[in-house]
């Protein structure tokens, strides 16, 4: 009940003219609502009758015009009301907490909002994270259900970024606090989805300067009408001069268009990711080119290590177990899934690492090792180790080909300027991705596949996948240089990212979807943020921005379509004294106000039947643009003139053996 109540009070508040006349279409309605309350008040005042037929009349075009304007400012309500509920939910995870703070060799326990960006904080087992922030230390499985509804906890690992309010449910992590109090990503989260003032996004602000225009146009029609009629001398009322102008002018499209904007933010969220503007959705109902990551976008994502293959002249044992030197500091998934396999072969392999520094891998340098002196054990690319070590080895380049040849990874390992056997990484190809690629390309949406495997591998996971075109041996540099190549190309361009080095090319493309569990400045330079970490996701939100222009578009059909019907019912109920126009009279409507008044009363109605479609959005199937566009024009445009026929024609009928005259 409170629900209800609530909507009903947003409703009521945007009947405030501040806020209407940011609609041009629904506030001149609302003008013509008042200027008629004052008709019907005051008929002598306008020399009009006030017989009782006359004031029935007058009154049912009072309620009618109110009620236009009430149902227009409930769709806007509903799904303002849904954005206020998710707000309201995440409002509900803000929570003072304690924080072990670090100082030197010290921990100090503070409270969470006493907390700034850049301090070092220790979060042990079952202890929520205080505030947003970066692994430097140590791993774990969060849960973040609060976040993402996803009641399995992840793991997180060295570099990951973590949000406040989830819990570390395992061992014991040491995080750089990345933002200060009133900057977290839930706070973001809360204004994002709560702000009432939302920029209209380009289409919206064209189709609003298009629906005043036409509204522009129907006022000089309804001012020359009822000039004509004291040209022949036949006086018309002023009362069905306002009835005209509202049924004719775009009520329906023009009522729902604040709805169907809001509603966009909102359908993102229930795939849980937070869009930072309607633009941002917008945007990628028109892109062209979308730019894929091949690991855990176009394969699983969780490469295992499968199998070792040591060089000749050493030893399984001895490979084994440089494999897991190299790797037991080494927090990526890939390097924890090798210690496992080493481990699992051979449990008697050393636990520690004695006397050598790690280097972890990282995008600029492309390999990860141990070293101590002279001595060192690295793995990496093939061509990046050839090219640091000045290194040749046919056998090996031969087992990197053929393991890439069946859509594995090889991770070559050297071992003080030797290549000493190569590890088999495997992933596979994600269900159901090549369909959803399919439906990319039916749509004339190119994907290109940026991928640090090499060429073999690239070609063979493009090939099984659907890719248009891939760059293999990529680099962060690389997805930056193909957003720059497409948009010179005059195309919309989608990427998807999740690291530091990522944040250039998700700022300049068109629609950037950042992941969760990826750093801060990936996140704050994208316009999306997928809180599930689902790379595959950024295909969702193209669709559901395809399904926000084709509800626009189909609307604004269907609601110019009705004005067309509705044309041919008033015009002639207004000019019944003129003989030359009972050819219009398709309907044969007889009595001229009944049919002026069922005609206000189908435009009155039709908006709270479409309210829900303008929520939910036009079923969207992907296709090409020259399908849609015919689709668009049967379903709305011919049925948007046929409808008005039969629905006024009954409610006239309906009127009249009411007793209805008038």
């Amino acid at each position: 009940m409170k629900k209800y109540l609530e909507i009903l009070v947003l409703t009521l508040k945007n009947f405030s003219p501040d806020r209407e006349v940011k609609n041009p279409v629904m506030f001149l309605t609302e003008i013509s609502t008042v200027v008629a309350f004052f008709i019907t008040i005051f008929p002598s005042a306008f020399n009009l009758p006030s017989s009782p037929d006359y004031m029935q009349f007058y009154i049912s075009v009072v309620v009618l015009l109110f009620l236009t304007v009430f149902f227009s400012n409930l769709s806007w309500a509903i799904s303002e009301g849904k954005s206020q509920s998710i707000a309201s939910s995440l409002q509900k995870f803000k929570k003072e907490t304690v924080a072990h703070l670090k100082k030197g060799e010290t921990l100090q326990d503070v409270k969470s909002s006493e907390l700034r960006k850049d301090d070092i904080v220790v979060v042990n087992k079952n202890e929520t994270i205080p505030m947003d922030g970066e692994i430097i230390e140590g791993s774990g499985y969060v849960n973040e259900a609060n976040i993402t509804g996803e009641s399995r906890p992840s793991l997180k690992v060295l570099g990951d970024s973590v949000t406040a309010t989830t819990t570390l449910v395992t061992d014991h992590i040491v995080i750089r606090i990345t933002s200060n109090p009133g900057e977290t990503f839930i706070d973001k989260m809360i204004e994002i989805v709560s702000s009432a003032k939302r920029e209209k996004t380009p289409n919206e602000i064209a189709l609003t300067t298009f629906l005043s225009g036409i509204t522009l146009v129907f006022v000089i029609v309804a001012a020359l009408i009822f000039s004509m009629g004291y040209f022949f001398l036949s006086p018309i009322d002023i009362m069905i001069i306002i009835v005209l102008l509202i049924a004719l002018i775009p009520t329906t499209i023009g009522g729902l268009l604040p709805a169907i904007g809001v509603a966009a933010i909102n359908k993102v969220s229930e795939f849980n990711i937070i869009a930072k503007s309607g633009r941002a959705v917008e945007n990628a109902g028109d892109i062209d080119t979308i730019i894929l990551d091949k690991t855990g976008t176009v394969t699983m994502g969780e490469r295992e290590a499968t199998k070792f293959y040591p060089n000749t002249g050493i030893s399984y044992e001895k490979f084994q177990e440089m494999c897991l030197l190299s790797s037991l500091q080494d927090q990526t998934k890939e390097g924890m899934s090798i210690v496992k396999l080493a481990k699992r072969e051979n449990p008697k392999l050393p636990e520690k690492l004695e006397g050598y520094r790690f280097e972890p891998f990282s995008a600029e340098t492309r390999y990860s090792g141990i070293f101590k002196g002279d001595d060192y054990v690295v793995k990496g690319a093939l061509k990046t180790l050839k090219s640091k070590y000045n290194l040749q080895d046919t056998f090996i380049e031969a087992l990197c080909k053929e393991i890439s040849s069946r859509g594995g990874t090889a991770l070559p390992v050297v071992s003080n300027g030797k290549f000493a056997g190569v590890i088999e990484l495997n992933d596979i190809l994600k269900p159901g991705i090549k369909e959803r690629l399919s439906s990319l390309k039916s749509m004339n949406i190119k994907t290109i596949m940026c991928t640090g495997d090499d060429e073999v591998t690239a070609a063979y996971i493009a090939g099984e996948s659907g890719i248009d075109e891939y760059i293999s041996n990529s680099t962060p540099i690389d997805k930056y240089e193909v957003v720059i190549r497409e948009k010179e190309k005059q195309r919309m361009v989608a990427m998807v990212g999740d690291g530091t080095n990522d944040a250039p090319a998700l700022s300049k493309a068109d629609v950037g979807l950042a992941m969760n569990n990826g750093t801060q400045p990936a996140k704050e330079a994208a316009n999306m943020i997928d809180l599930d970490s689902d790379p595959t996701k950024l295909m969702d939100v193209i669709f559901i921005g395809k399904q926000i222009l084709i509800t626009r578009g189909a609307l604004t059909t269907f609601s110019i379509a009705n004005d067309i019907s509705k044309y041919f019912v008033i015009i002639p109920a207004m000019f019944f004294f003129m003989p030359q126009l009972a050819f219009i009279n398709i309907l044969d409507l007889q009595n001229p106000i009944v049919a002026i008044t069922a005609a206000l009363i189908f435009n009155t109605i039709v908006i709270p039947f479409l309210i829900p479609l303008a929520l939910r959005g036009v079923r969207f199937r992907p296709s090409s643009l020259n399908s849609l566009l015919k689709r668009n024009l049967l379903i709305f445009g011919f049925g948007g003139v046929v409808l008005p026929f039969i629905a006024i024609k009954i409610i006239y009928i309906i009127l009249s053996a009411g007793g209805v005259r008038w």
